[in-house]
């Protein structure tokens, strides 16, 4: 059966019956080891995305960016 046409029998099943389903599917995922070689790949992706060469910012800055955001976001 291809995915679409499980999705599509899913709809059809009762509401209670998908619950079931995605316990059944958690249950099969919590079984299924991650790799520790692509669990670090993720997590040095993941801090690459963080580096900056820039300090990180003080109170004040944080304080004025959320300002102008909502002033750009609620008066404009």
């Amino acid at each position: 059966m291809l995915l679409q046409e499980l999705k599509e029998q899913v709809f059809k099943l009762s509401p209670s019956d998908r619950l079931a389903l995605v316990s059944a599917i958690i249950e099969s995922l919590q079984d299924t080891p991650i790799s520790e070689p692509e669990r670090s790949g993720a997590i040095r992706r993941m801090r690459g995305l963080l580096k900056t060469d820039r300090p990180a910012p003080t109170d004040e800055e944080v304080a004025t960016m959320l300002e102008e955001r909502r002033v750009n976001k609620y008066l404009q």
